[in-house]
């Protein structure tokens, strides 16, 4: 009897494939529904931002991270002026600090509504989607309530924030915060003793302690592998340290470990908006009391001389940053975010790098995959929680 020859199909999974989170693309090599080998291309959506910055004034700059990582607009500006205020050697004042987590953990609350609303559509629970996607719209309307835009606020500035809180902040946060804990539960009800979801996340993408930190992956695909690393924790920024609350960990390391602590996750971010809130005054400082770097007051600009030009040198020529790099990290929803920012002293960056860590997690996604089936890569790119925006700066 003759030998029966087989043969390997190689096909691409995107790059328009409506599961891949935007542009990857995967060159799979596939045993019939087995995959024995996966190739991630990245580079569909470079936009060149990491460049452009180079070209613009140190404020201009913040609109452009905040559209790298889309997901966690607030949370890329405000790694973005930490750096550079470190350059200029501020000191915030603590009313500014507190509103930067607060907004910073609604922002992660926000992100991670959207990662479960589409992870659970594509492993078959559509309605989860629904469910998060109208809580996610009440954080959006905060957003447009302290800047007028939903998605990329742009109120995070260096020196302080934009303008100070408007009337009805507290109120709209504390009836979210008020509102969330429940919907949670509706959440976990939907999925977490699920049948059909454990068996298309258990033991599925599976990553070791080791192998986490091995390949850079931080955030909560390595907590869901027991590395309970979080720069809030590690390296304190805002004042974080003097924040009570825990970083949740699995470890399994599988696609199920991921959604158990991102769903932990958000009520930990719960629990600090509750204490930032409290903290936080209805009007107060918003900014540095410095006028090389913050913009007075418009009602001052409309009545007094000075105001006026101070509000024009600074708009029209911005402000020079001192010689000097600085890297400061926050943990931003994917894990560790930041942004290395060189100065040569004018009011230009010199070179503005980002660390993405969807980045990393799409180097990692051949370790995660290989050896599985093909349905089994949507779950994996799902629960990983890539945005291609933060790949392909």
């Amino acid at each position: 009897m003759p030998e029966l020859r087989t043969e390997t199909m190689t096909v691409n999974m995107g790059p328009q494939h409506p599961s891949t989170h935007g542009v990857l693309r995967l060159v799979l090599e596939l045993d019939g529904e087995q995959i024995l080998s996966a190739s991630p291309t990245i580079g569909y959506l470079h936009t060149g931002i990491e460049k452009t910055a180079e070209q613009k004034k140190w404020q201009q700059v913040i609109p452009l991270v905040e559209r790298m990582d889309y997901l966690s607009a607030q949370s890329n500006s405000t790694a973005f002026c930490l750096s550079v205020e470190r350059l200029l050697g501020v000191e915030l004042p603590e009313r500014v600090k507190n509103i930067r987590i607060l907004l910073a953990e609604l922002q992660r609350i926000n992100s991670h509504l959207v990662w479960l609303g589409t992870h659970g559509m594509e492993v078959g629970a559509v309605s989860v989607m629904l469910y998060c996607f109208r809580e996610r719209e009440l954080l959006l309307n905060i957003n447009e309530m302290i800047a007028g835009f939903r998605l990329f606020p742009s109120y995070v500035r260096v020196g302080g924030l934009r303008e100070d809180l408007p009337r009805g902040f507290h109120d709209a946060v504390r009836a979210f915060l008020e509102r969330m804990p429940g919907k949670l539960d509706e959440y976990e009800d939907l999925l977490t003793k699920n049948e059909i979801y454990l068996k298309r996340t258990q033991g599925v993408g599976v990553i070791s302690n080791d192998d986490a930190i091995a390949w850079g992956l931080l955030g909560p695909i390595a907590r869901a592998a027991g590395v309970d690393y979080d720069v809030r924790k590690v390296f304190p920024y805002l004042g974080y340290e003097t924040y009570d609350f825990a970083v949740p960990t699995q470890t399994a390391g599988d696609a199920y470990s991921r959604y158990k602590v991102r769903v932990a996750e958000m009520r930990e971010s719960m629990k600090i908006c509750r204490q930032a809130l409290d903290r936080i005054t209805p009007r107060g400082e918003y900014a540095i009391a410095d006028p090389k770097i913050t913009p007075p007051p418009k009602d001052r600009v409309y009545t007094e001389m000075e105001a006026l030009i101070q509000h024009f040198l600074i708009y029209s020529q911005g402000f020079t940053v001192p010689v000097g790099e600085a890297y400061v990290p926050i943990e931003g929803p994917r894990g560790e975010q930041g942004f290395y920012v060189v100065s040569d002293g004018t009011n230009r960056p010199w070179r503005v790098k980002s660390r993405a860590p969807s980045l990393l997690a799409c180097q990692a996604l051949e370790r995660l995959i290989v050896g599985g089936l093909i349905a089994d890569v949507i779950a994996v790119i799902g629960s990983i929680d890539v945005v291609m925006g933060d790949v392909d700066r």
